[in-house]
């Protein structure tokens, strides 16, 4: 068996991908259970089920890659260096440019700060994985306007103030009110200066057609947790002369061409990009698990999923008007369009309690926090937590009627539970519900993490 055998059959584009698990049922604190409505897409998609049979599949010839000469090594060699292609076919990325395999979204743009020769521009509204990433080099940060065409002139205005700006980067969609950005008009003003663009598209890419060489962007990165194949793989796609000249991102083998000792010294030549900064072995089930998830959303991203979402948000946006107290945030008065992502606050309940709520008494999973975004909830929420609600491929109009009725109970006679803040959270008290359903027995102590 090849490679290429390894890849699934395309479906009719009209057509939605199915997920895994969708027919999951969780626990509720009354004793009962209910199917699960799963509105945290923003956070972590669940696989598509095209993707969990593939790396099933693939499961039997795991193995090394580049350096082995047995067949499994040959076929995994072949599959992540036929995922590169996979995901730069998705993103519309340009013949010449270099497809690096990442952790996710985050390690990948920690690579390519590693790379940009001069000061980078952020706006204050981006996710943390944006704004923290370039702070060692001459990082400035624009505040955003109330309008997108006041966010574009603050933009022109500190480009034109700093003319040695090598790179701006700007989020594509908002991870907490799904408002896009106008990629292309960003990415023309800031060549017009002189400064490259990257683009953080993991919030984009599950719901609209990323076009790297149509936007004329220069770099973009997303995580394959975000579109439906959470198994812990990245990209960083973009130009490589940049990349070619960096320091590795992570030194070792499969990283270089040739390693020799003078004395007490060791001499290095290193690979150009990608293998440049892939050493140690690779990650090839997260790689083959994104590059399915992007052969399975290609025919679908650009109509049937968009025309899904905006059905869904539609429906959810009138439902959530209905709900006394309840307040939607935004950046801006003008978006023209937003994803299925929608974050907000429920008169004076904390937010955490509503989401505690909604899992505990409804069976809803939601998020809450400031979303890894907190110069943005500032702006929007006086730096106060919010709940989000973040819909994908998973969600039904059932869904979004069950969050709407469940929210309209809580608003107009609170929770039916008692619950408590234990180790920063708000939990019921009791929980009844198992936390262990593979039967590997629970283990008390261990730290939590939201990200």
């Amino acid at each position: 068996m090849t490679a290429a055998l390894l890849h699934e059959t395309t479906r009719p584009a009209a057509e939605l991908p199915a997920v895994t698990g969708a027919d999951l049922t969780v626990p509720l604190v009354d004793g009962g259970r209910v199917g699960y409505c799963d509105l945290d897409s923003a956070a972590s998609t669940p696989a598509l089920a095209a993707v969990t049979a593939h790396v099933a599949q693939v499961l039997p010839y795991h193995g090394s890659v580049h350096r082995g000469a047995g067949y499994t090594s040959r076929v995994c060699t072949s599959l992540l260096e036929n995922a590169r292609a996979d995901v730069a076919r998705f993103v519309r990325a340009r013949p010449d440019d270099v497809v690096v395999f990442t952790r996710n979204t985050t390690d990948a743009l920690g690579l390519l700060a590693r790379a940009v020769p001069g000061p980078v521009l952020t706006l204050d509204l981006e996710h943390h994985a944006t704004l923290l990433a370039w702070r060692h080099s001459g990082h400035r940060v624009v505040p955003a306007g109330r309008t997108i065409g006041d966010t574009l002139q603050a933009l022109r205005a500190e480009l034109a103030a700093r003319p040695d700006t090598a790179l701006v980067a700007v989020t594509g969609a908002s991870n907490v009110t799904g408002e896009l950005l106008p990629v292309a008009e960003i990415v023309a003003i800031a060549h017009a200066a002189g400064a490259r663009v990257c683009v953080d598209a993991a919030q984009l890419a599950p719901h609209r057609r990323l076009d790297l060489a149509g936007w004329g962007a220069d770099y973009l990165a997303l995580s394959g947790h975000k579109i439906y194949a959470p198994f812990g793989a990245g990209v960083l796609v973009g130009r490589g002369d940049w990349l070619d000249a960096a320091q590795p991102h992570l030194a070792g083998g499969g990283a270089v061409r040739s390693v020799a000792v003078a004395g007490d010294r060791t001499e290095v030549a290193w690979l150009p990009a990608p293998q440049r900064h892939e050493g140690g072995t690779p990650n090839v089930l997260g790689a083959a698990a994104l590059a399915a998830a992007c052969r399975e959303l290609e025919p679908v991203i650009d109509d049937e999923v968009p025309a899904h979402e905006r059905a869904l948000a539609a429906r959810l946006h009138t439902g959530l008007a209905s709900v006394p107290g309840l307040r939607t945030l935004s950046i801006f008065d003008d978006a023209p369009d937003r994803t299925a992502t929608i974050s907000f606050t429920l008169g004076d309940l904390p937010a955490g309690l509503v989401a505690a709520v909604l899992s505990a008494e409804y069976g809803i999973g939601v998020r809450d926090g400031r979303f890894c975004a907190h110069p943005l909830l500032a702006r929007c929420n006086d730096g106060d937590d919010a709940v989000r609600a973040s819909l994908g491929l998973r969600t039904t109009p059932s869904d979004v009627d069950r969050l709407v009725d469940a929210l309209g109970r809580l608003a107009r006679r609170g929770p039916q539970w008692t619950y408590a803040i234990l180790d920063g959270r708000w939990t019921p008290t009791p929980d009844p519900r198992p936390l262990d359903p593979f039967g590997l027995g629970e283990r008390p102590g261990l730290p939590g993490c939201d990200r």
